[in-house]
């Protein structure tokens, strides 16, 4: 690498003080190899588990007071409430998370049959509601939605006659120049809008910034959307179990050498390995909180900078009773998406009175910058307009996503004019750095199986790489406790 072979004279210190450092034990031999995993979501905790269970000494350094990241289950009410991720999309065998849930007897209610970008709710588990409080009859519901697909449709045959790119928005108006009869009016006009609202929550981002090239790039696996009806913190605590976890922990600077890497935290103390995992999320990345020695390569640097990163908030409304309809979705429609909204009625999942007001993208962003209040009355008055005789709720919660410093942002998504494959080069190592999280994962960004995937993917990388170095890799042993396989090779095109 580029730093050239001498380690620095603070490395040296570091090596000499650091509680991970590779001293010989009392018998004379080396201790396992050492990886600090900088970040404590499910990505980290992925890797950490990982090269714990192979032997290796593994410190996780967390900014936060709690594990998860952006996975956190909150038990104010006296029960879970999810205030990050809170599905498992796609339930089936091919999940990388099915098997830990499965093992874990973790119930979940399946929102949808079909997983798909547009429904991760079935189109009958909706009511909507225009802005005086009159319900939009089911069969217009279910009509603008085909509608809806027709168009997304066309967009594909926009994106096949263009050499660039363009917004998803621009590519609709572009639709329905071409078909004027796809252009609907009225209360329909204000239905589509409302399924554009949910595209738009998907991607946490707006329209006009999502790419048509990529947009429909992830893979979708199959068995619908199941819902986590006692929150995702049991698979994070059974994951962490045993794990040597610094909470409080903000890493500040990261300084690679050929002999390992040296992470220095907030309060000027530094911890050395072999090597480290860096699993904290794109929009810490894009901070440039974490300064980088010698600093990351410029195709490093411009993939953190072009993949876009964006907001979802969760306003969780607590009431004494129901008194909304049977369905899991309440819609708002207006003239516009941003004007709409929803709220997941967990009532039907979990059997608790609450609803969770759901805002993204630019809306998401400006209730941020109300207080938790403020907010939770926005979120209340949107409902009064749907149901007038909304009584108060008795608690709230409310999420920051966007300016909580430990995440600046909800999850990646593909914005105009970039490639897809800014995902690969966030995850591709850099020496002995490794990276991982779901904006490293090419099939599944976004989401928390992509997330867990990328953790075991880096520690993989991490463990093969560290024993390679020493000497100490067994060609004969399963990789990471598996049974034997064989393994492609690996080329990246940077």
């Amino acid at each position: 690498m580029a730093s050239g072979g001498k380690s620095s004279p603070q490395l040296r210190r570091a090596l000499c003080n650091s509680d991970v450092e590779r001293r010989p034990t009392s018998s004379g031999t080396t201790p396992s190899p050492s990886v600090i995993v900088i970040g404590g979501g499910m990505a980290g905790i992925s890797a950490a588990r990982a090269l714990h269970d192979a032997s290796f000494q593994v410190v996780l350094l967390e900014s936060r007071d709690r594990v998860g990241g952006r996975v956190h289950t909150d038990y104010s009410f006296g029960f879970p409430i999810d205030l990050g991720a809170s599905w498992l999309h796609g339930v089936c065998k091919e999940n990388p998370l099915a098997p830990l849930i499965g093992r874990l007897g973790l119930p979940l209610y399946r929102t949808s049959g079909d997983n798909s970008v547009l429904y991760d709710h079935d189109l009958e588990s909706y009511a909507l509601f225009d802005m005086d409080g009159k319900q939009v009859p089911q069969d217009l519901v279910t009509k603008v939605g085909e509608t809806f697909e027709e168009i997304l449709k066309e967009t594909d045959e926009v994106r096949k006659e263009i050499s660039g790119d363009m917004s998803i928005s621009r590519a609709f108006s572009i639709v329905f120049e071409r078909k004027p009869e796809l252009r609907l009016e009225g209360m329909s006009h204000k239905v589509l809008q409302w399924y554009l609202c949910r595209m738009e929550g998907w991607f946490a981002a707006d329209a006009d910034t999502i790419s048509l090239k990529c947009w429909d790039q992830e893979e979708l696996l199959p068995g619908g959307h199941g819902l986590m009806v006692r929150g995702y913190r049991p698979v994070i605590n059974t994951l962490a179990k045993g794990l040597d976890i610094r909470l409080g922990h903000r890493v500040t600077s990261i300084v690679r050498r050929y002999n390992g890497v040296m992470v220095t935290v907030e309060d000027g103390r530094s911890f050395v390995a072999d090597a480290a995992i860096i699993a904290v999320p794109l929009g810490v990345l894009k901070a440039n909180t974490i300064k980088f020695e010698p600093k990351l390569p410029d195709w490093k640097e411009a993939a953190i900078a072009d993949l876009g990163v964006g907001i979802e908030n969760k306003i969780v409304l607590h009431f004494e009773k129901v008194f909304w309809p049977n369905v899991e979705f309440l819609g708002v429609v207006a003239e516009t998406s941003y004007c709409c909204s929803y709220f997941l009625n967990l009532h039907k999942a979990t059997g608790h009175s609450v609803l969770v007001y759901m805002p993204a993208g630019q809306l998401a962003k400006d209730i941020e910058k109300m207080s938790d209040e403020e907010a939770a009355n926005f979120a209340y008055m949107q409902l009064k307009k749907i149901l007038p005789d909304a009584s108060a709720p008795i608690h709230y919660l409310v999420s920051h996503w966007g300016t909580d410093i430990n995440s600046l942002g909800s999850y990646s998504y593909d914005m105009v004019g970039k490639p897809h494959d800014l995902y690969e080069k966030l995850r591709v190592p850099v020496d002995n750095l490794f990276f991982a999280g779901e904006a490293t994962s090419v099939d599944f960004p976004g989401s928390v199986h992509g997330a867990f995937a990328t953790g075991a993917m880096a520690a993989e990388d991490c463990r093969m790489r560290v024993l390679e170095r020493y000497g100490e890799l067994d060609l004969f042993e399963p990789v990471m406790g598996e049974e034997a396989m064989s393994i492609p090779l690996q080329i990246s095109r940077l």
